[in-house]
């Protein structure tokens, strides 16, 4: 490749996309909440534990995964999509896509929406700042 960016960028652009996406879904999640009955309490406990599942057992392995796979990366050109490999570009295309359709077909509950999306974005956000921060902690050794 020609043109390119460093590894400090795809870890910046990373962070980003993680919390852009996180902030998306909470602002979803936000607006079904105010629109549910549900007890505030009970959902907050509901929204807590679909944050772990997916922060302890998904999105903290792909934090790791991926930020080893760039700090591995040799050259200073790389693609700027390629903080992700192809597995989870497909992976986020097919998610968004079932989130969508779940939304627009109404196949799930609003009450279920609320909390899932709720505890799901900020695991993403957390996620996100955990890339901005690793890429703060190693940006002088990254360049080199």
């Amino acid at each position: 490749m020609k043109y390119g960016v460093n590894r400090q960028f795809l870890l910046i652009t990373a962070g980003i996309v993680w919390i852009i996406a996180g902030t998306n879904i909470l602002r979803i999640g936000i607006v079904t909440w105010m629109n549910s009955t549900q007890d505030w309490m009970f959902k907050i406990g509901e929204a807590t534990v679909i944050f772990l599942l997916f922060f302890v057992f998904i999105f903290r392995k792909l934090y790791y995964k991926h930020t080893r796979r760039i700090e591995e990366k040799k050259e200073d050109k790389n693609c700027p999509f390629s903080f992700f490999d192809v597995k989870s570009w497909i992976m986020m295309t097919f998610m968004i896509a079932l989130g969508i359709t779940i939304r627009s077909l109404h196949l799930l509950p609003d009450s279920f929406i609320s909390v899932f999306y709720t505890g799901l974005s900020i695991a993403l956000i957390l996620t996100g700042i955990l890339f901005i921060c690793y890429w703060w902690q190693k940006r002088k050794l990254l360049h080199n």
